[in-house]
């Protein structure tokens, strides 16, 4: 049974399939980019859906043969910083809201992570209670390369990973497979690709757990798995030259790219990315989309976020002039200057923000 009111046109569709809601994210040209109206349509589809007795269950996947989400619209996000950013800072704090409500979600909230699933893709996923990857995937945080960090909550994510898997994960900011996405804990569950429309129709009549259960196969080894060894060797630093250093002196040439790596990023995100992941240890979710928040706006106002995607996605030369250009250049005071407070400009998603309000 199709939603009354739903437009086969729109950026994501809604749909009720038997018990099921679904979400389909329908940008596959833009292999389904979050916009400002995405997030906010399933902000209030999603709340409308959990007090629905007739909804069992809800499934997000992607439209097309791409991916999930590729994540936010850098390209609006671009523009708008342009014109001063609010626009984007209000995109954020319903995002981070839709992060939240996904990851408190009274039903079982099933996420489908094929193909790419990166940024905000992971926001949308990596929070709910029924993760699905496939041989397909390719997620991650890649902000760092267009001179931003991880957010929706992905400071958090990561913070919780194995050892310092996660610290490698956001300051390289590379792809992992699915198979990586379950060893750092962003995903719950295997099955290959081709099953998936099968266990979409199963899901309109049969409890989550049950189908997930009976379609779920052991996963291929995870390529992070066996790098912990030098990994936690290196990133248990809190100084991002220092780890950079460590990498260098560990040698092997997955440690060496690693290193060669991070030194082509935002030398201000690496640092901050660090920080973030090293605060937010011990944060409920709301604390975290909070400090998030203060700090991408932060970004928002300083040089590199908008550098990062006119190189990476606008004139495409790939060739970023970071400011400051070096890790030695970022000082303490300055990676501190991201975290302070926002004063009446904070997201107050957290019951202690709701007091000081």
């Amino acid at each position: 049974m199709v939603d009354q009111g739903a437009d086969e046109t729109a950026d994501v569709l809604f749909e009720r399939r038997g018990r099921l809601g679904v979400v389909t994210l329908n940008r596959p040209k833009a292999v389904n980019a979050l916009t400002a109206g995405m997030t906010a349509a399933m902000l209030d589809q999603l709340t409308v859906w959990a007090d629905d007795d007739a909804v069992a269950a809800v499934l997000v996947r992607g439209g097309g043969d791409r991916g999930l989400c590729a994540g936010g619209d850098i390209v609006a996000i671009y523009r708008d910083m342009l014109d001063g950013g609010d626009a984007t800072a209000d995109f954020w704090a319903v995002e981070y809201r839709l992060n939240l409500l996904i990851a408190e979600y009274p039903k079982p909230y099933v996420a489908f992570m094929d193909g790419l699933v990166l940024g905000g893709g992971v926001g949308i996923s990596a929070h709910g209670s029924v993760r699905i990857v496939t041989e397909r995937t390719r997620s991650g945080m890649p902000e760092t390369t267009i001179g931003f960090v991880p957010d929706v909550g992905g400071t958090l994510l990561l913070s919780r990973a194995p050892g310092e898997t996660g610290t490698h994960a956001a300051l390289t900011g590379g792809h992992l497979s699915g198979a990586d996405a379950l060893f750092l804990g962003l995903a719950d569950h295997f099955v290959p690709s081709a099953r998936l429309p099968e266990l979409a129709a199963a899901l309109e009549t049969e409890p989550a757990d049950a189908v997930v259960a009976r379609f779920a196969e052991p996963a291929p080894q995870s390529v992070l798995a066996g790098q912990r060894g030098w990994i936690d060797a290196c990133y248990s630093s809190d100084d991002a030259g220092e780890i950079v250093r460590r990498l260098r002196t560990i040698g092997g040439e997955a440690a060496d790219e690693a290193a060669d790596t991070i030194t082509a990023k935002s030398p201000t995100a690496v640092k901050v990315a660090l920080a973030s992941l090293r605060r937010v240890r011990g944060l409920s979710l709301a604390e975290a989309l909070e400090q998030e928040y203060r700090v991408g706006l932060r970004f928002l106002a300083g040089p590199d976020f908008r550098e990062g995607i006119r190189a990476q996605v606008v004139d495409k030369d790939r060739t970023p002039h970071w400011q400051p250009a070096t890790l030695a250049d970022v000082t303490n005071e300055d990676v501190e200057s991201y975290f302070a407070p926002l004063g009446d400009r904070e997201l107050k998603l957290s019951s202690k923000e709701k007091n000081n309000a």
